[in-house]
């Protein structure tokens, strides 16, 4: 089977108004990932419309795992877009910062949270569980907890995305999701950049 095959032949028989959304699915993937690297508060209306779109090709092939996470991915958008929003005596609430240690506590317990919640679901809609499910099952630990992290401006949510995204790339190529897992390359390096630029913006911060 060679690359095309690999990647695009899950595409044959499917709807052409559903390959059509997973495209603008990607694109404004992508798009948001992009304002994410320089910390512009567009990044949570483009990502709304990314993961809303994605939240229904994931309800067609009820995969519930995923299509509940991306309804939290667009809750917690809300909920970045106030804290990026908000200002107080003149100020931003929010800026670029490290984690405290109460925070990390905080982010493994989010993980292990999150686990145990996607595995309930797992199971309370009788899925059949293989391999890819139990990887969905840490990724989504993952990407609640960097979601989280984002809307607080730690700089330590790209490093969970990098991880993330890597370990998703193989996963939704499994699943057929050719366009999704090309999507999480790309994704993947503009985690990498947003990290470098993130860093640089809190040294300069940091120097004013």
């Amino acid at each position: 089977m060679n690359f095309v095959d690999f990647f695009l032949g899950a595409y044959q028989d499917r709807e052409t108004a559903l390959i059509v959304l997973e495209f603008l699915a990607f694109g404004f993937g992508i798009w948001s990932v992009w304002l994410a690297k320089k910390a512009n508060i567009w990044v949570y209306p483009t990502g709304i419309i990314g993961t809303t779109i994605t939240m229904y090709l994931f309800f067609t092939d009820r995969l519930l795992g995923d299509m509940l996470m991306n309804a939290y991915y667009s809750l917690m958008s809300l909920y970045g877009w106030w804290e990026w929003a908000r200002i107080k005596h003149g100020q931003k609430v929010r800026s670029i910062e490290r984690m405290t240690e109460r925070e990390r506590y905080w982010a493994v317990g989010l993980v292990i949270l999150t686990m145990i919640v996607t595995y309930a679901v797992y199971r309370l809609t009788n899925t059949e569980m293989d391999t890819s499910n139990f990887v969905d099952i840490f990724t989504s630990g993952l990407f609640f907890t960097a979601m989280w992290l984002m809307a607080r401006k730690k700089i330590e949510n790209w490093t969970l995305w990098i991880i993330a995204d890597v370990i998703t790339i193989p996963l939704y190529a499994y699943r057929g999701w050719g366009m999704l897992s090309i999507q999480y390359v790309i994704f993947t390096i503009l985690a990498v950049q947003g990290y470098i630029a993130w860093k640089k913006l809190l040294h300069n911060e940091a120097a004013s």
